[in-house]
């Protein structure tokens, strides 16, 4: 089936064109069943020999938006009698993708406008609640219309006979985004909220008590998960522990932690130390610092209580890590025998020279897997992460209600350890509300993010 699944995902629109109607049909009768399938793998619990490439692939089970309402109805008409999660999903492709072009800037997202008109979609018996910040100023608007534009093309492979989607602006107002989440998980009308993406109003929603609430999909940067509250985006714990993992492999053995004193440090320290652990390495020893003492202190520090390390991490939270790799380079790191490690948030600042050669694991910016053809002949303009976190959410909302019904939201599907594969590639959710995904592995070299590996070892 996986070969399958990635058969297709690799023909292209000219090539799937002249597919016979038959064949075509059998095609996409096909990538609707496997929606039922796979995640009904995940509700179960079930590991498959390839893990978590099987439970959810938008790759294998989306038929290209606008073509597949035409397959709805004759799934719809023709299916055989089977269990109720196949017949279910037959039907989930719809036609809302169809035209949505029209909506979209000539080379940017949906209009503020354009997308406060259209707040709701899908006919879905599953209620879902989505909080984006549509009409935010700046970059926050523009990804919050990003993230709308993710989620319709998510509702029209999906979606639409599952889900009824209501999305709500929160203006990029962290406040109004906790007083919109708070009523979207009390109303009991909604099965699962997705967002917000600021991270104040998300942290407080991680703060409140409650066993009966709906799960939440977070969208805030650089939020550590809480019961319950789940961190979508990559974390900067997720990427110090992806690359400590992926040097691990290659044979390192002592490793050190430099990371930010703070509410943080022992969320990356424990991600790291358990990541090493797979492998037989260990954390030798974790450093917090301070950025107003520059780097000297910590790497002092270091050279006092480790003889030998093979590799240094080194974390750098909100701030810059260029006095810490500063004083890293005056000690020779990286080097020979010492390799260097960063992290996805050194990456929100201009590359440095003194990232010259550390190691990387962090998502492909330009990468949003087997959805980017099909959301720009869609929408006109190449997605990012932000289309591609909201694709994934709302995908993995539709198979959730698919499998299991509007009241399969649980810890047992959610946290399963098999975890999902998405357009933002292998990823799961743990029991503390932070997830862990599969990467792509760089070196920085003349400035550059080099690719080493295409994905980081799984869970």
């Amino acid at each position: 089936m996986k070969a399958r699944a990635e058969a297709d995902a690799s023909a292209t629109p000219a090539q799937a064109a002249r597919v016979a109607p038959q064949a075509d049909f059998r095609h996409k009768r096909w990538r609707a069943l496997v929606l039922a399938f796979v995640v009904a793998a995940a509700a179960s619990g079930c590991q498959s020999k390839s893990g978590a490439s099987d439970v959810l692939d938008p790759s294998a089970i989306a038929a290209p938006a606008g073509q597949a309402g035409n397959a709805a109805a004759q799934q719809a008409s023709s299916a055989t009698q089977g269990s109720p999660t196949q017949t279910l999903a037959a039907q989930a492709p719809a036609t809302q993708g169809a035209g949505t072009a029209n909506s979209a800037t000539v080379s940017g997202p949906t209009s503020v406008a354009a997308a406060k008109a259209n707040l709701t979609l899908g006919t879905g018996s599953t209620k879902v609640t989505m909080l984006l910040p549509l009409s935010a100023p700046g970059s926050t608007g523009e990804n919050g219309r990003k993230m709308y534009d993710g989620a319709r093309l998510a509702m029209a492979d999906l979606g639409d006979k599952l889900l009824t989607l209501t999305i709500q602006d929160t203006r990029g107002d962290s406040g109004y985004a906790k007083d919109l989440a708070v009523k979207a998980i009390t109303s009991g009308t909604a099965k699962v909220v997705v967002g917000p993406s600021e991270l104040a109003a998300t942290q407080h929603l991680a703060k409140l008590s409650g066993s009966k609430r709906p799960p939440v999909l977070a969208l805030a940067d650089n939020f550590a998960g809480g019961p319950g509250v789940y961190s979508v985006r990559l974390s900067e714990a997720d990427s110090a522990a992806a690359g400590a993992a992926a040097i691990a492999g290659k044979g390192a053995r002592k490793f050190v932690l430099m990371v930010p004193a703070g509410a943080d440090s022992s969320a990356v320290e424990s991600r790291v130390a358990n990541a090493l652990s797979i492998y037989g390495a260990t954390l030798a020893v974790t450093l917090p610092y301070s950025p107003t003492d520059g780097g000297d202190k910590v790497v002092s520090d270091m050279g006092s209580l480790v003889e030998a390390p093979d590799a240094v991490v080194v974390a750098c939270g909100d701030g810059s890590p260029a006095a810490v790799l500063a004083a890293l380079k005056a000690k020779g790191i990286p080097g020979k025998t010492v390799t260097l490690i960063g992290t996805d948030r050194w990456l929100e600042r201009p590359m440095d020279p003194l990232y010259e050669g550390a190691y990387i694991a962090t998502l492909d910016q330009s990468e949003t897997g087997p959805i980017a053809d099909r959301f720009k002949a869609t929408y006109n303009y190449q997605p990012d992460v932000n289309v591609a976190y909201a694709y994934d959410m709302v995908a993995l909302s539709a198979g959730i209600a698919s499998s299991t019904g509007p009241d399969g939201f649980n810890k047992q599907v959610l946290e399963n350890a098999t975890g999902f594969r998405g357009s933002t590639g292998l990823f799961r959710f743990r029991s503390d509300g932070s997830s862990q995904r599969s990467m792509p592995f760089f070196k920085v070299e003349k400035g550059q993010l080099k690719l080493v590996e295409k994905q980081t070892s799984g869970f």
